[in-house]
């Protein structure tokens, strides 16, 4: 079964594609840690239901695909749960990113992103778009117009991708590598 993670925005009910928190039940799951009842109890709920951390997403062919985990997630400053992995997974969509890393502190509101450009798309485009005949990647990741138009690719993609306001990056900052 899925169990909701509101705090994920991951409701089991959604249409049509029902998220959630994986839970197994069955003769074939332990029945606790040895001797750890504190921790038996966070992962075996009263009736039996073992709860993964993985969160599932049911596909019309009746498969179920693990999109994200429950403890990869962090607090921000006012109070907003924020999953990292999931707005990598959606920055890597942006044809000029090749990795992204993002960071939140419960101490700040915003995140903020290291990223790696893909510098095959990014040299063409730097010259077309940018006016810019710089190739070397350390020198392009220094350039401020092409660190605006990479948050710029990174923001549109978050929209389009439906993130909330507080999962987008507000910096960046541009890395040859990670």
């Amino acid at each position: 079964r899925l169990d909701a993670v509101p705090k994920m925005s991951y409701p089991p009910a959604e249409k049509p594609y029902p998220r959630g928190e994986i839970c197994y039940r069955g003769p074939n799951i332990f029945q606790g840690y040895f001797h750890n009842e504190a921790k038996t109890k966070e992962a075996l709920d009263a009736d039996g239901w073992l709860h993964s951390g993985d969160i599932g997403m049911w596909l019309p062919n009746g498969t179920l695909k693990i999109i994200d985990r429950k403890k990869d997630i962090f607090k921000l400053a006012q109070g907003e749960y924020v999953a990292a992995a999931k707005i990598e997974n959606i920055y890597a969509k942006a044809p000029l990113v090749a990795q992204s890393f993002v960071y939140g502190d419960s101490l700040k509101s915003a995140l903020v992103a290291i990223v790696v450009p893909d510098f095959e798309q990014l040299v063409p485009f730097a010259k077309d778009k940018l006016g810019l005949d710089e190739t070397d990647p350390a020198a392009l990741c220094k350039l401020d117009s092409v660190r605006d138009a990479i948050h710029e690719e990174m923001t549109r993609i978050g929209k389009e991708s439906k993130l909330h306001g507080f999962e987008l990056a507000k910096a960046i900052r541009l890395t040859p590598d990670l």
